[in-house]
């Protein structure tokens, strides 16, 4: 998948002048935002549908901190998918240096919130999955 470039912002920082915890997970839905869109089906056509793509899970190591101004680049990747359920894997870089790694679980649900299998509701968006899952391997 495309790599994302998230540009540090200040408020971002805490007291220490490093990126405070909490924005981490806020990155890793950009990343994966961007990375829909690349795959040609936008989290807005999603909803458009009225289908939604609830977070069920998210686990995330920094190894490294960042500060203001820094430049980070999230790449994202399909980790596993059966058309009930999505994982997505996360290395977030500046430069050379691996600063975190991530990963978020997701389901897919319809206006009401009950489960929705991809293969059968939305046939395109499974096989996009499918593909980028076994490109990952």
């Amino acid at each position: 998948m495309d790599k994302y470039i998230h540009h540090v912002q200040y408020y971002e920082t805490d007291k220490m002048g490093i990126v405070h915890h909490s924005n981490y997970i806020r990155w890793l839905e950009e990343a994966r935002v961007h990375a829909m869109d690349k795959m040609g089906y936008s989290f807005s056509k999603l909803e458009n549908n009225e289908m939604y793509s609830p977070v069920l899970s998210y686990s995330i190591e920094i190894k490294h901190s960042c500060t203001f101004d820094d430049l980070v680049e999230i790449e994202t990747k399909v980790k596993s998918y059966d058309s009930i359920k999505l994982e997505m894997q996360y290395t977030i870089r500046k430069e050379d240096k691996t600063i975190a790694i991530a990963t978020t679980k997701h389901c897919f649900t319809n206006k009401s919130g009950l489960p929705l299998r991809l293969n059968k509701a939305v046939p395109e968006l499974d096989k996009k999955f499918k593909e980028e899952l076994e490109n990952n391997k």
